[in-house]
């Protein structure tokens, strides 16, 4: 064999990007952060998003919720379903990512990123049936309470967990037919944007998830003060940003999803995220004759 054919090849190193309307561009600002992992070893540059990111992920997941909204729940199903479909023929890939990240194995991790996937994906065509009644009322009329999708959501990706605490957050929100802009766990963002490559392959429309990598103490005051962000998970807050996020959220009467303690993941999830991002409306009308 030649040696044109047995010479050593340069790998191809990975400049890991934002996702932001279906797309992965660049900060605006132009800025970049190294990421280490779990042993100090470089592993890679990430975006550092900028306030003008955040604006344009709002706008992207604004732009995305009408149609994201109004998809049958058996499609956000489908939807939800073939993530999973993806994210199992990248196992190997994410299980790798993970183990530079975090220094453990985790392969046990992916699968159940995997199965919370598939979980959420059956819960899609059930939300109305359980959270919603038919109300009793006296005198001529019929009063329905139906859940509704509350909006766009601001997600702080949970740290300690980059890929099942970050589906864990994710999958509720679009399941109910929410969009999000999500700032990645600042100590392992690479998986999330990783992700974000799973979702563009899986007939998740662009804006429904947006994804931004940078420091959380610059992003998330502007995401808790953005007034077309209609509610806020903490779950990632750094605990001294806490007070102030909330206090920030209130000034646009934004829903704040409640943060107790550090959540085990493998548990079974339970309804309550599903619960913190949909509305309830009732609708009254009169008995026909």
């Amino acid at each position: 064999m030649s040696d044109e054919h047995t010479r050593e090849r340069l790998a191809v190193a990975k400049t890991y990007k934002l996702a932001i309307g279906g797309a992965f561009p660049r900060s605006e600002s132009g800025r970049v952060f190294p990421v280490h992992g779990a042993d100090g070893a470089f592993l890679a540059n990430a975006a550092q998003a900028s306030r003008k990111d955040v604006r344009d992920a709002v706008a992207a997941a604004r732009g995305a919720f009408g149609g994201w909204s109004g998809a049958t729940a058996y499609n956000r199903g489908q939807v939800l379903f073939r993530i999973a479909e993806v994210l199992e023929g990248r196992r190997d890939q994410f299980a790798a990512e993970l183990t530079a990240a975090t220094g453990t194995a985790a392969t046990t991790a992916v699968d159940a990123a995997i199965d919370r996937l598939v979980w959420y994906a059956g819960w899609t065509d059930k939300i109305t049936a359980v959270l919603g009644s038919a109300n009793p009322v006296a005198g001529p009329y019929f009063s329905f309470s139906v859940p509704e999708p509350t909006g766009v959501v601001g997600v702080l990706a949970p740290t300690g967990s980059p890929l099942l605490g970050l589906v864990s957050a994710v999958a509720p929100v679009i399941a109910t037919g929410c969009t999000c802009v999500v700032l990645a766990a600042e100590d392992a963002p690479l998986p999330a944007i990783t992700f974000a490559e799973v979702l563009a392959t899986s007939d998740v429309p662009g804006g429904v998830v947006n994804v931004l990598t940078g420091r959380v103490a610059e992003l998330a005051p502007w995401l808790a003060a953005h007034a077309d962000v209609n509610a806020l998970d903490l779950t990632g807050a750094p605990e001294e940003l806490r007070p102030e996020l909330e206090r920030t959220a209130a000034g646009t009467v934004k829903r704040v999803l409640p943060v107790r303690g550090t959540p085990d993941w493998y548990r079974d999830p339970g309804l309550h995220r599903l619960r913190a991002v949909t509305e309830i409306k009732t609708v009254w009308h009169p008995i026909g004759t």
